[in-house]
């Protein structure tokens, strides 16, 4: 009975060691999946160690893990609340953020493994324009915050604008419109003004430029016309002096002409010929009466005379 006592006292301690064994190896190993990361805390820390996909080990009841995604996730935010530069309140219904973190960054020292499930990283950026520059702005700070942290996209939904604000909103829109409908109005009365401007200074350069070509035109023909009227009048003077010279010219010759005609004997026979021209002839019983009577005989003397006369005036002339 002892025997069996003791072999019964060893098998229960067996199996106490065997339950604790396994508990403990249950409580050590633990599973990483696909598309995940494992961090490990020990004590409340934070350790740098990590453990890809797949079953691992760690000190039972001291150590502790917990499974990040690192592949694409879309974590979203509700009901966040927005202040203005005016100091109005507005909300975002939903911001979706887009986000993976490369394993092999080794990021594991984030504020809180679900950051983007909180409010504080929205409120941090509700001051920029709600677009593009979220996301680069956010980035910019994870960078420094959080290597390997990368955001792919953050979509923002329409905010939750007050009805006061709405309506004055909508009403300074309205103003603004008008305001930009009024400087473009002035700026086309101003373009169509700068138009007109230019087309008369156009106009008036055209109309200034034919009136220099017709002046430059009249210009030329009185010049043509000058030239044309010191032609003629060069050519009238050298008909004139051609004419003047001919005649002088047939003059001289006339002259030299009579010179060597009008000489004495001719002169003589001319003043007979003058005195048969006006004689009267009688025939009668008076012979010297029979040629010239009388009467003639006076008016013959007188051409005789005058005819000698003009002989001698041409041989001056001579």
């Amino acid at each position: 009975m002892t025997s069996l006592n003791v072999m019964a006292q060893w098998g229960a301690i067996f199996s106490i060691i065997a339950a604790l064994g396994g508990a403990v190896l249950l409580a050590s190993v633990h599973k990483i999946d696909e598309g995940h990361t494992g961090v490990y805390y020990r004590g409340g820390a934070l350790l740098t160690t990590t453990s890809g996909p797949g079953f691992h080990l760690m000190l039972p009841f001291i150590t502790t893990y917990k499974s990040v995604q690192t592949t694409l996730q879309t974590d979203e935010v509700k009901n966040v609340p927005c202040g203005t530069s005016g100091g109005v309140m507005i909300y975002f219904d939903r911001i979706e953020v887009v986000n993976y973190l490369i394993p092999t960054a080794g990021t594991v020292n984030l504020p809180e493994l679900n950051w983007p499930k909180t409010s504080v990283m929205p409120l941090r950026f509700c001051s920029y324009q709600i677009d593009e520059n979220l996301k680069l702005t956010l980035q910019e700070d994870l960078t420094s915050m959080a290597p390997g942290l990368i955001i792919q996209a953050v979509r923002v939904t329409k905010p939750n604008i007050p009805e006061s604000i709405r309506r004055n909103y909508e009403l300074m829109e309205s103003e603004k419109t008008k305001l930009l409908i009024s400087q473009q109005t002035q700026k086309v009365v101003e373009k169509e003004a700068e138009t007109e401007r230019i087309k008369a200074v156009i106009e008036a350069e055209k109309v200034a430029q034919v009136a220099e070509i017709k002046f430059g035109q009249k210009v030329m023909e009185k010049e043509t016309e000058k030239k044309i009227s010191e032609i003629e009048d060069s050519a009238f003077l050298a008909r004139q002096k051609a004419k003047a010279d001919a005649e002088f010219y047939t003059s001289q010759r006339a002259a030299e002409a009579n010179r060597l005609k009008l000489t004495p004997e001719y002169l003589q026979l001319m003043k007979y010929k003058a005195i048969a021209a006006n004689s009267k002839i009688y025939f009668g019983n008076d012979i010297p009466q029979m040629f010239v009577d009388s009467g003639s005989a006076g008016s013959s003397l007188k051409a005789s005379a005058a005819i000698d006369i003009v002989g001698e005036q041409i041989m001056d002339l001579d």
